[in-house]
């Protein structure tokens, strides 16, 4: 009973967070039911089938809010729909772990380069619309690890566009979020394919559907609140954090480095919001569609 409370908090401060800035409901579901005993793969399918509930309340309150670019949503959805089914057949008959730490890698420069995006002291200009030749692939690979570790779509797509410049936060935040109902829908069968519904503890998909159908749409209401900058500088900081500790882990580094590691993230959290605090005074952001 109480580890199924457990779980019901922790949906409801993951999707949370992945409402307000994109990523982090998988990685942080999955990291918990992991630690609970249960197996990787079925860890996963739990947190897909819940995404199907989840992503699609959340992904209608960014369309109440303006918060979708029904562009680029297409063009990442259906790639990523196949990616994530194909990794989590995967996973499902395969071990994928050691591939972890590349992805965490890949990850931490990705969220080096939002925070170097949304630091610079210059005007910010317009955004570009979305270009369908790299979407596609940026879906399938989403797809893919978003499957295969738990969690990820997120970071991926959302770090993307962001860093790229295509879609401002919001707007990368809100359409990524949406597209994830395709994603985590195409995971589940996938996972019912692989693993079986007799293997899948139903108990612990409705706790943690519970909690997090709970926190979507106040996520969704403060994402079209929050300062574009600061929300980015946020998303950047959220994903090094994320990924210094799953480094840490993968490589079995040191305590001693671990804790470095910790306050570095710390110091470098605390200095580019207070940079990007400042910077807000002399930003003149485009108008939103």
């Amino acid at each position: 009973m109480w580890v199924l409370l457990l779980v019901s908090v922790t949906g409801f401060l993951a999707q949370l967070v992945d409402g307000a800035m994109g990523m982090a409901f998988g990685i942080t579901s999955t990291t918990l039911l992991i630690f609970l005993a249960y197996n990787p793969a079925a860890a996963s399918a739990i947190v897909h089938l819940v995404e199907i509930v989840t992503s699609s309340i959340s992904g209608a309150s960014h369309i109440k809010f303006g918060n979708v670019d029904w562009h680029a949503l297409v063009k990442v959805a259906v790639p990523g729909a196949v990616g994530a089914f194909i990794g989590a057949v995967l996973l499902s008959n395969v071990d994928l772990s050691a591939a972890r730490p590349w992805t965490a890698s890949i990850l931490f420069v990705l969220g080096a380069l939002v925070l170097y995006r949304f630091t610079r002291p210059i005007i910010l200009g317009k955004k570009r619309r979305a270009r369908a030749r790299w979407l596609a692939p940026l879906g399938l690979v989403g797809g893919f690890i978003d499957s295969t570790g738990g969690g990820g779509w997120g970071p991926v797509v959302t770090t993307s566009l962001t860093a790229s410049n295509a879609l401002e936060p919001r707007k990368a935040i809100g359409t990524t979020n949406t597209a994830e109902f395709v994603i985590a829908l195409a995971a589940s069968i996938g996972f019912l394919v692989g693993l079986g519904p007799s293997e899948i503890p139903w108990d612990a998909v409705v706790a943690l559907g519970i909690g997090g159908a709970l926190g979507a749409p106040i996520a969704a209401w403060l994402v079209s609140k929050a300062p574009q900058r600061l929300l980015g500088i946020l998303v950047g900081n959220l994903i090094i954090a994320l990924n210094v500790r799953q480094l840490g882990v993968s490589f079995e580094l040191a305590q001693e480095i671990t804790i470095a590691a910790y306050v570095a993230v710390a110091a470098l959290f605390i200095g580019t919001l207070i940079y990007g605090i400042k910077l807000l005074k002399t930003d003149r952001l485009p108008k939103t569609d």
